[in-house]
């Protein structure tokens, strides 16, 4: 707790920021169902509310260090909030699903600049060490992602445009109190420059990419999760002769995916990692994850709202497991001569990527195969995750080694 006391004003203000952002995760969850009704949006177009949010932040990631360079942290992390608080806002005034499409978009953009930015000036400017700033950091992370759903829920049971206002006026005090209280950005001589085609170039090597692709297929069953599971539970529920499942319902179940994916990343990963190895680790959870992919494709057949609900929170644990082992054996691989900061916005433009391509498609299986189908596919993609990963050469010594500091920090960064 000392830690945490004794962290100067500027990175409580960030920190304060970042649970906000975080929030932005899963808030929509628990209003898809109301969204839906209130604007009559097909399903495809629910999830793409997802897609193109992740989307672009697959492109941001090679455009935030190059910005950071450019204009300096506190002008990249300020303009990352003002888009937030525009795009929410506006989403609160919406009248289509198109419109929230859009400016989700720019959302994405958004969360993109401030996340990127917020971990490192956490880093450089918090008290106690590296170590005490990934705690401040993760305490944030898990506020976030569990806050997030039960915003947007008891938000929602009032006006599914409420979640996007009360948002959009918690991140209107984060940017005004960023831009007021943190310090002004250093003159950027002697630093060497960040060019966009630096995370593309860091793939090059075979490792590096071998292990995003991976991780692409991994978070394509996770965002099958968040991003259809709101559904499944409704159709599920309506199926039995149910009115559908409530957001409060939805937020509650979201809540505690969100709770233990922050505590399993913090606490339960580096123990995996200290008893299997790294890359061990990473294909054990991985296999863990399809069969918990399976439990809600067998839910969905039973019409169980209960067995869905099981799967979203369990799904939880083995994710923060991956969440932070997928980045640390990213990085153990990486080039001598990469600087990690290069290396890891290489890993995350694939890594998002597999999320944005799942958000996209997933309404579309369900079409076409079934409610099943979606948690049956995330199942196969873990398996093609585990055949790539497999091929991943993690020497020894990186792959038995604790998780170090830096790794769960960026791990943290990219949920």
């Amino acid at each position: 707790m000392e830690v945490f006391r004794q962290q100067p004003r500027a990175v409580w203000v960030t920190a304060f920021a970042a649970v906000i952002a975080f929030m932005g995760i899963g808030l929509v969850d628990p209003i898809l169902n109301t969204i839906a009704e209130a604007l009559g949006a097909p399903e495809s177009k629910l999830t793409l509310l997802f897609g193109v949010y992740l989307g672009i932040q697959v492109f941001a990631m090679l455009i935030t260090g190059w910005s950071a360079f450019k204009f300096g942290p506190k002008r990249t992390l300020t303009v990352g909030l003002a888009l937030i608080v525009v795009a929410a806002g506006a989403s609160a005034f919406g009248s289509n699903i198109d419109q929230l499409i859009a400016l989700r978009v720019l959302w994405g953009l958004g969360n993109a600049l401030f996340m990127a930015t917020a971990l490192a000036f956490i880093v450089g400017q918090a008290k106690g060490g590296q170590r005490g700033a990934i705690l401040l950091y993760e305490a944030a992370l898990g506020v976030g992602l569990a806050v997030g759903p039960l915003l947007g829920a008891l938000l929602g049971t009032v006006s599914w445009k409420a979640p996007f206002a009360g948002t959009a006026l918690l991140m209107l005090i984060g940017a005004i109190l960023c831009a007021w209280m943190l310090p002004a950005d250093g003159p950027r001589t002697g630093r060497p420059a960040v060019r966009i085609v630096d995370p593309l170039k860091a793939l090059r090597n075979r490792t590096l990419a071998l292990t995003g692709i991976g991780s692409a297929f991994y978070t394509g069953a996770l965002f099958t999760v968040v991003a259809w599971s709101p559904l499944a539970l409704s159709t599920a529920d309506k199926a039995s002769g149910g009115p559908g499942v409530g957001p409060i319902a939805v937020g509650g179940v979201f809540f505690g995916w969100g709770l233990l994916t922050a505590v399993s990343g913090v606490f339960l990963a580096p123990r995996v990692a200290d008893a299997l190895g790294q890359k061990e680790g990473v294909l054990a959870s991985v296999g863990v994850y399809a069969a918990v992919m399976l439990l809600g494709a067998y839910g969905a057949v039973e019409h169980s709202v209960v067995l869905i609900g099981l799967a979203i929170i369990a799904s939880g644990v083995p994710g923060g497991v991956l969440n932070t082992l997928f980045t640390s054996v990213a990085m153990a691989s990486g080039s001598a001569d990469t600087p990690r900061s290069v290396s890891s916005a290489g890993y995350s433009f694939l890594r998002w990527m597999g999320g944005a391509a799942s958000a996209m498609i997933v309404a579309h299986l369900a079409h076409w195969f079934g409610s099943p189908a979606p948690y049956l596919f995330a199942a196969a993609y873990c398996l093609i995750s585990i055949a790539v990963v497999s091929q991943v050469r993690v020497s020894t010594k990186a792959d038995h080694a604790p998780v170090d500091e830096e790794s769960v920090l960026i791990g943290a960064e990219e949920q």
